[in-house]
């Protein structure tokens, strides 16, 4: 079973990119966060080879996280795959093929987006839906757009941060457009350094 998109990942970022001139339309938020979620940074991030040859932005690693940095716009960001994937469907495991699937808290001091949280499923969300992160005994929702997720508010993404840095993991659940349950579960060993490393260098 697939439940990525026709056109792909990279397709969806190029897609997303174009988008960022109407942000007055569509809204801030959503418009940088899907500019910074570039090709490029989940390429660098889920195919070192690829990122020999066309980037050398990752500049720190920390555990299970990593930073980049971009100059032009300036930009940081940490990130991380997930290190345990479910995908159920009518409550039984099914394989499914899904895209890059990463958690990334970003800093962009040009546009004053300082700490927003952002997931990709690899797949395009169910419309409508939102995506449950748990960490420890705290909750959130994340609403969806494509496939992406984001906090609603940047009070939200300060409480979710300050959650991943006193937490152990952080576990995602999603719906896909083809009615797949999605559980994925991020380690946070090494979130704390990488977040601040990233906060730092985009001061």
């Amino acid at each position: 079973m697939d439940d990525r998109p026709t056109r792909g990942l990279y397709g969806e970022a190029e897609q997303m990119a174009k988008q960022v001139s109407v942000a007055g339309k569509t809204g801030l938020r959503g418009a940088l966060g899907r500019m910074t979620i570039s090709a490029l940074a989940v390429a660098a991030l889920a195919f070192p080879a690829v990122a020999q040859t066309t980037t050398d932005n990752r500049v720190a690693a920390s555990t299970d996280w990593s930073v980049f940095v971009e100059d032009s716009p300036k930009e940081c960001w940490s990130v991380s795959a997930p290190k345990e994937t479910v995908n159920t469907r009518d409550g039984r495991v099914v394989p499914v093929r899904r895209s890059e699937i990463l958690l990334f808290v970003f800093y962009r001091p040009g546009a004053n987006v300082q700490g927003q949280v952002t997931f990709t499923g690899g797949y395009p969300f169910a419309r409508g839906s939102t995506v449950s992160l748990e960490i420890g005994p705290q909750r959130f929702e994340l609403d969806t757009e494509g496939e992406w997720a984001w906090p609603s508010t940047p009070e939200e993404d300060q409480r979710i941060v300050a959650a991943m840095k006193a937490g152990t993991d952080a576990v995602l659940t999603a719906r896909s457009t083809r009615g797949t349950q999605t559980k994925d579960t991020f380690s946070l060993l090494g979130f704390t350094a990488a977040n601040d490393d990233a906060a730092t260098r985009c001061k």
